[in-house]
């Protein structure tokens, strides 16, 4: 347990016990106890958790705009560089040839970093950031296991968000496990860029197909041998899988090891190590049965036939001549460069939106933006007004001199082309804009605003969007969008703390991690009199450094009580009257634990912000990163919330995270996000919480804020990665003798989840517009989610018992009416004559609510179920409105009913002889020695080996 004791005056014990709830953390624990292991592998990825986008474009059939990141902890070796142009090189036919002659890579961006030696044919960047990086070129975590993987946080047919190799995998040191790097990069990009996933399945190797053991794999005529190895004493002995004599499966250990020679061309999303495989599987040889995440997630489709329905296919023709080798740009990382572009028109007078910016542009400049970095000011209404040339940021009196140039008063018009352009005037005095950031803020309308996109795309600099209020350019976007920059919005309402949120987001995507500021807390409450807005937030291990806890009010100075976790009382808060903003830093490094506070005031609308940065430059800080997955949404689409929780390369689980999100009418919709694997979550415990948006109440802009808080029941996961990457090949039959690879790494003792991670943390997860919004009352036509994770097994011998995640009335919202459940013995006409197939009776199956779990027993009945029998099922969620879900997942089972065997007699112990070196292919005549040993072995199965 975590465990905190507070020492307090009476004074101060009698204002606490009159005005402090108790905050809920899932047990009350603090964060004394938190992360006193010590952490194994000291990686500070700059891309965890960072949900970019990315610059990749697709034309005349050739990708351009990939950008491959070196991790900067990764040590500097310039035959890096050389590996990743080999491995993209070799990869750009492999793809070509793969799609039928429809695509190769163009061009590569490989982002260097910037504490390596800089060279001449360095230059630096334009959008290409860490954050929008493609690919992460990172050290192993845990050490040893160099599986290249993808993250993928969507469905079928969705973009992956990164591809992660690492320095040994790009060396070619494991090429027996994996194969070429060329090859694996094309069965990463696959899941990158057309969303298809994996036709193996690392946890369940083989299925029951009519009542015999089949491997997972795709096609099915791969060919191979499924074996297991027992080990005991230094001695080993590989003999054939036996199937387990309740459940007819093969036991757990069993492996299927593929022939080293093979004649099938398909497939790359299952085995691309292959030599002879050069095709993704088409709908004529994708193996439909097997249990795998492409057959789970897409419906059955094959891969090719998700790729052919992706946009990049729809939009090309097969070429008639072999393409161009790719193109590589090496870029090294520099000094950040930003420029603040700020309205002072006459509207943001309105609503103290003057004051407000002030507030956030004050927070901006005095914790968010990172030491070294060099900032510059514009202004602008009608016209624009340079307020302060670029200044580096190298002490506290170089952020005052930028705080005090914020302006003071508005008037005038929007021109904003007229800020931009002096912008780019102020950066290129000192440096050119490529690379360059530019903060825009404006509250208001300008019809001109197109007429300076060509400038802003030819500049190279990205471009931060905040839009203030209701009526902010509906261009603004653009801008944001075509730079790659962040785009956000910020209500009226000051309670909300949207501006001063939008701006604490603005950190650097290049910067060390350990310099990065990260947002504790940010609260607002409107009190009425005398009333105290209240509350703790915890400062946990890996942050403390530099922490700024920063008060705003919007009439008179509240009152301020501020406790360590000791429940020594803070004080010294700097007090700005003018700008309505009361700050204190706390000196060194923050104390680890509870942090209280009490604000009094009356009438009026109070914010806090806590943000912090990380205690070390070794040890990873919890991070949380938070987007939508599309910046549009059209109704009656639904839009999906992700926030990725992470410490390193690690998974932060069962967390309390809740996302807050603001029309631009003022309407808010607070949504608890899972990481369940179910309804909008793509995977489970993978610290990626998702939950499906349906809540529109108007046209327009909508703001996305994050809470994340980790109580007793949050863990730090397995550094793993998720389950979408390229398939570890255990051996090789290599002239009829098996040739086993190195056993993967195992996880450590160390890396076992921790038992509780105390932490809080806020963040802004952007903005979005929705559009085609009815008048109210908005009709409901959003029916309940899919139900992507339905199991069955067979119970009691004739029963089936089903579980999954119980869907909602509007996506994974509220309660469904009632559930469908059809059964085939045919798979493919379960899918595609769903309301033909046989129904199961579900009188007595009232629906739970939405992410609860539901179990529900059947017999089949009106079909014949005999001994190996497959049986296929899937269920259809319908709301109260008659709406239906997509049909599920298809679960399966095939009905095992074990032999009748006599008693075993025992036999000797097999492992305690040595392997011999067996050609498992033999026919010679010595054979009959070998099944003589065999027998008294006690393997009844050599023939299954033997052929």
């Amino acid at each position: 347990m975590c465990q905190h004791f507070h020492i307090y005056s009476d004074k101060e014990r009698h204002l606490r016990s009159q005005y402090f709830p108790k905050r809920e953390l899932e047990g009350k624990c603090t964060a004394m106890e938190t992360f006193k292991r010590p952490v194994f592998i000291l990686i500070l990825h700059l891309l965890e958790g960072a949900l970019g986008n990315s610059l990749i474009q697709l034309n005349n059939n050739g990708y351009e705009g990939i950008v491959i990141a070196i991790d900067p902890n990764v040590p500097e070796d310039e035959t890096l560089i050389q590996q990743i142009k080999d491995m993209v090189t070799q990869a750009s036919p492999y793809l070509f040839e793969a799609t039928e002659k429809r695509f190769y890579f163009k061009n590569v961006a490989i982002l260097i970093p910037e504490k390596w030696m800089t060279k001449p044919d360095y230059v630096r960047p334009k959008l290409e950031t860490y954050k929008n990086a493609d690919v992460l070129v990172a050290e192993p975590n845990p050490p040893g296991n160099d599986e290249p993987y993808t993250e993928q946080m969507g469905k079928c047919g969705e973009k992956g968000d990164r591809i992660h190799l690492t320095p040994d995998f790009l060396a070619g040191k494991k090429l027996p496990q994996y194969g070429p790097q060329g090859r694996v990069f094309v069965h990463e990009w696959a899941h990158l860029r057309w969303g298809v996933f994996d036709e193996y399945n690392k946890d369940q190797k083989f299925y029951l197909s009519n009542g015999k053991n089949k491997a997972v794999k795709c096609s099915a005529d791969i060919v191979g041998k499924n074996v297991v190895t027992k080990c005991q004493g230094g001695s080993c002995l590989t003999k054939p899988c036996r199937p387990n004599k309740l459940t007819g499966l093969f036991e757990e250990d069993c492996e299927f090891i593929p022939q080293g020679q093979q004649t099938t061309k398909a497939s790359i999303m299952f085995a691309q190590r292959i030599d002879s495989v050069v095709e993704f599987c088409t709908e004529q040889n994708h193996n439909k049965e097997a249990p795998n995440l492409q057959n789970q997630r897409c419906n059955l489709q094959s891969t090719w036939e998700v790729i052919r329905d992706s946009e990049d296919f729809k939009k090309t023709t097969p070429m008639t001549t072999q393409p161009p080798k790719p193109t590589f740009s090496l870029l090294q990382i520099g000094q950040r460069i930003v420029c603040l572009v700020l309205d002072k028109s006459g509207s943001m007078t309105n609503g103290d939106r003057l004051k407000r910016l002030n507030q956030a542009g004050k927070l901006f400049l005095l914790q968010t933006i990172e030491q070294g970095s060099w900032v510059g000011m514009v202004l602008f209404d009608s016209a624009a007004h340079v307020q302060s040339e670029l200044i580096q940021i190298n002490s506290g009196t170089d952020r005052d001199t930028l705080t005090k140039k914020l302006p003071t008063a508005a008037a005038g018009g929007t021109s904003i082309c007229s800020g931009l352009k002096s912008a780019f005037t102020v950066i290129r005095k000192k440096y050119p804009t490529d690379g360059a950031e530019i903060v825009l803020l404006t509250d208001g309308e300008d019809s001109t605003i197109s007429r300076c996109f060509n400038e802003v795309k030819q500049s190279g600099a990205i471009i931060h969007t905040v839009a203030l209020g209701p009526s902010a350019a509906q261009e603004l976007e653009e801008l944001s969008k075509m730079t790659g920059g962040l785009q956000t919005y910020a209500s009226d309402q000051v309670q909300n703390n949207g501006l001063i949120d939008a701006f604490g987001a603005l950190s650097s995507g290049n910067g060390a991690l350990s310099q990065r500021s990260i947002q504790l807390e940010s609260k607002g409450l409107t009190l009425q009199k005398d009333q105290w807005m209240n509350g703790t937030v915890i400062v946990d291990s890996t942050v403390g450094n530099d922490t700024l806890f920063l008060v705003t009010w919007t009439t008179q100075p509240p009152q301020i009580f501020l406790w360590d976790p000791s429940g020594k009382k803070q004080d010294g808060f700097v007090v700005d009257t003018g700008t309505k903003i009361a700050y204190l830093q706390i000196p060194g490094t923050a104390k680890v634990g509870t942090w209280t506070y009490s604000l009094q005031a009356s009438s009026q609308t109070l914010t806090l912000t806590v943000t912090s940065r990380a205690s070390s430059a070794t040890l990873p800080p919890i991070t949380v990163t938070s987007k939508m997955n599309k910046d549009t949404g059209k109704f009656p689409s639904p839009m999906t919330v992700y926030a990725n929780i992470r410490q390193g390369a690690s998974p932060i689980l069962r967390a309390s995270v809740t996302a807050l999100i603001e029309s631009v009418n003022g309407k808010t919709v607070t949504l608890e996000l899972l990481d369940n694997g179910a309804g909008a979550d793509a995977t489970k415990d993978d610290g990626v919480y998702s939950r499906y948006f349906t809540a529109y109440d108007t046209n327009g802009r909508y703001s996305v804020k994050v809470w994340a808080l980790g109580g007793i029941n949050a863990a730090r996961g397995r550094a793993i990665p998720q389950q979408n990457g390229a398939m570890y090949i255990p051996g090789w039959i290599e002239n009829g003798k098996i040739k086993w690879n190195p056993p993967r790494p195992e996880i450590q003792k160390n890396d076992l989840p921790d038992k509780q991670v105390c932490f809080s943390r806020t963040t802004s997860g952007g903005s979005f517009v929705a559009s085609d919004i009815p008048k109210a009352p908005i009709p409901d036509l959003f029916p309940p989610c899919k139900i992507t994770n339905l199991k069955a097994k067979i119970q009691g011998g004739n029963l089936i018992n089903l579980t999954w995640t119980a869907p909602g009335d509007d996506y994974d919202h509220g309660t469904a009416h009632k559930y469908i459940i059809r059964i085939s013995t045919s798979i493919l006409d379960l899918r595609d004559k769903f309301d033909d197939s046989l129904q199961v009776n579900t009188t007595h199956l009232i629906p739970k609510e939405a992410n609860s779990e539901e179990i529900f027993v059947f017999k089949p009945e009106n079909i014949t179920f005999e001994n190996g029998t497959d049986l296929f099922i899937a269920v259809q969620a319908v709301d109260k409105v008659n709406l239906r879900s997509e049909i599920s997942n298809i679960a399966q089972v095939s009905l095992f009913i074990p032999p009748q065997t006599p008693p075993e007699t025992p036999q000797p112990d097999d492992t305690s002889v040595p392997c011999p070196d067996i050609n498992i292919n033999s026919t010679i005549p010595g054979i009959h020695i070998l099944k003589i040993m065999w027998k008294w072995l006690g393997e009844l199965q050599l023939s299954v080996a033997l052929n």
